[in-house]
């Protein structure tokens, strides 16, 4: 399953742990407890456990196969292999791979006029985002709030019908490209308030010295 960046990292933070991840990720064969117990001179027991761990966190994936050859009587053997997730931990939450595949759809969907497909494509992917999640009651303003906080704006009231963002996501691209950038955020943040119904707020692009340089009010 699918966890927390945070519980990734507590995954990854025992040392044994951490060494038995390595191993099955550089490995080009799924690896079987056994395997991974004598590459990292540990007892079957405590590598079970710690690849299970592994398992739980997101970071390795579990499936029973038997090995080439003949086996002999018992239970097939569990291994184990990444999954491809990566592990990209910011303090405040970034969102680049997301204006990455903004840009990249863009370009290759029109080279000509991308900026103008990455307006699309931005507001298309807030739109998404917002229907995706869980509908839930109340002012429109806490509910564009609660998706806002799980994006990583860290939005904060600005008077009792506004909201303003102290962490924008795009920080770096945005200070190499503000026009571009802080373009395709309000797009973005039109597409999300379509996806979450809250028609009645509005996204203007109201640039500060610190923070997100869009302001949403109801």
């Amino acid at each position: 399953m699918r966890s927390s960046t945070w519980v990734t990292v507590a995954a990854l933070a025992d040392p044994v742990r951490r060494a038995l991840f390595e191993y099955v990720r550089r490995q080009d064969h799924p690896v079987s407890r056994e395997e991974a117990a004598d590459a990292r001179d540990i007892s079957r027991n405590l590598t079970a456990f710690h690849l299970e761990k592994l398992v739980d966190a997101g970071l390795l994936r579990a499936r029973y196969e038997s090995p080439p050859g003949p086996r002999g009587p018992g239970r097939t053997p569990k291994v184990y292999e990444a999954t491809g997730v990566g592990l990209n931990l910011s303090v405040p939450p970034r969102q680049y791979e997301l204006v990455g595949a903004i840009l990249a759809d863009a370009v290759a969907d029109d080279p000509a006029d991308a900026r103008a497909g990455a307006m699309t494509r931005a507001e298309e992917a807030g739109r998404h985002l917002g229907s995706d999640r869980p509908k839930r009651a109340g002012h429109p303003l806490a509910v564009v709030s609660s998706a806002l906080t799980d994006l990583g704006f860290e939005p904060r009231p600005d008077g009792p019908d506004a909201l303003v963002m102290d962490n924008c996501p795009f920080h770096q691209l945005a200070q190499r490209r503000p026009a571009l950038i802080c373009g395709l955020n309000v797009a973005f943040l039109h597409g999300l308030l379509e996806g979450l119904d809250a028609t009645s707020v509005r996204a203007e692009l109201q640039p500060r010295p610190e923070g997100c340089c869009v302001r949403l009010t109801a």
